[in-house]
């Protein structure tokens, strides 16, 4: 059993994507930053647009990781931080609001908690569940701007909220996977907010950011404002689509088309100094032939552009993005599209940054590909909420997973 884990909380967290599953494991570091020991990775089967579709697939990969992944950091892993994502996950903002009874002006910490639930008091489909409050900031005798109102006085407490909400059955899916293995779940997070704590500090949050999730069947977004969450959501479009389309218009295999787009694509239309042919070789009976740059490029340019079109229309509605000022930050293993960077700053007009990691300790190859953003937020997440206090309550998804407890 290795060192770290004799003198450190040890945090797994779990991703299980569309291409991939993947499990790290860190040795948490009070007050520091968390060490990571270990990560294991498994194809995904099973898993369409980030949801399950085959329960047993689903569950037999994510066995896999699991066991790769206590090979590699020399651990027993006994619970998970797990990831959920897929275009059922929506998020809004909330009001809530109390009035402090008339013998005290003193606010105190429940009616922080009384606020919290007044928010969250909404009308949300029938089979939805709240993920995620995510507080923004209080107001107190409507004085806005207050991060902590305990031991102020006043008569009315006020607070807004950003609530993450998903589709319970979709979300419990999931967890089932995980506990049929005899894992328990510490907590479920919408893997865009995981990726997030990956990406932008604090004050980059301050500055207004947008961060961007591009993985192989989802596209995550979460808008930063003043330092608040203020939209997320999730856009079924990712790497495994501009795949589709390709094999689709060339007439190839989804394997030569995976190839192509990684070896030879770009969202550029041209890319200088490459030959203006690409040569397919042959496969089973494909005889091979060649396929001109620029029609490769433009199928990946236009799904590409049709999606980062979305989600820009979408946040331009409520929100004026050019107080963005820390720009777009863009992650996930389709971040490494050639040409995306500039693809994302023609139609956002924002200055745009490929995975510029903080706050966990990894060796430099894990830095270098951001098809690990994800995982590595589940750990940096727990972190900045719970780790460096263990007596500190999680104020995410606690209900959902007592619930389950008692109505598995």
């Amino acid at each position: 059993m290795c060192l770290a884990m004799s003198r450190n909380k040890i945090i797994v967290g779990l991703e299980v994507g569309t291409s991939k599953v993947t499990v790290a494991v860190c040795a948490s570091n009070p007050g520091g930053t968390p060490q990571l020991l270990g990560v294991g990775n498994a194809v995904s089967n099973g898993v369409r647009e980030g949801e399950i579709v085959d329960f047993a697939a689903a569950t037999a990969c994510i066995k896999e990781a699991l066991a790769d992944a206590e090979e590699k950091a020399d651990v027993k892993i006994q619970s998970v931080f797990l990831s959920v994502t897929g275009d059922h996950i929506t998020g809004f903002n909330s009001r809530g609001c109390v009035n402090l009874p008339a013998d005290r002006n003193k606010i105190a910490d429940e009616d922080c908690e009384d606020v919290a639930i007044s928010a969250r008091d909404v009308d949300i489909p029938r089979q939805a569940v709240f993920l995620h409050s995510v507080l923004q900031k209080y107001r107190v005798d409507g004085q806005y701007g207050i991060s902590n109102p305990v031991g102020m006085r006043g008569r009315k407490l006020e607070a807004d909220f950003h609530i993450v909400q998903a589709t319970g059955n979709r979300v419990k899916n999931a967890i089932r996977c995980v506990k049929e293995i005899g894992i328990e779940i510490e907590d479920v997070i919408f893997a865009g907010l995981a990726s997030a704590q990956m990406m932008v500090t604090p004050h980059q949050k301050e500055m207004g950011a947008l961060v961007l999730d591009i993985g192989g069947g989802t596209t995550d977004f979460v808008l930063y404002l003043d330092g608040e969450v203020h939209k997320c959501g999730v856009l079924p479009v990712g790497g495994n689509q501009i795949t589709d389309d390709i094999s689709q218009r060339l007439r190839i295999s989804m394997d030569q088309a995976e190839n192509m787009k990684i070896g030879e694509g770009s969202a550029l239309l041209e890319v200088k100094g490459l030959s203006k042919e690409i040569s397919i070789p042959p496969q089973g009976n494909f005889p091979g032939g060649a396929v001109d740059r620029i029609i490769l490029n433009k199928i990946i340019r236009l799904r590409m552009q049709e999606a980062l079109a979305s989600i820009a229309r979408s946040l331009s509605n409520d929100h004026d993005l050019t107080f963005l000022n820390a720009g777009v930050f863009i992650t996930g293993g389709t971040s490494q599209l050639t040409g995306l960077d500039k693809l994302a700053e023609e139609i956002f007009e924002l200055p745009v940054h490929l995975s510029p990691w903080n706050g966990v300790s990894v060796p430099g190859s894990f830095v270098e590909n951001p098809i690990f953003s994800t995982v590595l937020g589940l750990i940096q997440f727990d972190n900045a909420t719970i780790g460096s206090d263990p007596s500190k309550p999680n104020p995410f998804l606690g209900r959902l997973l007592r619930f389950m407890r008692y109505n598995w």
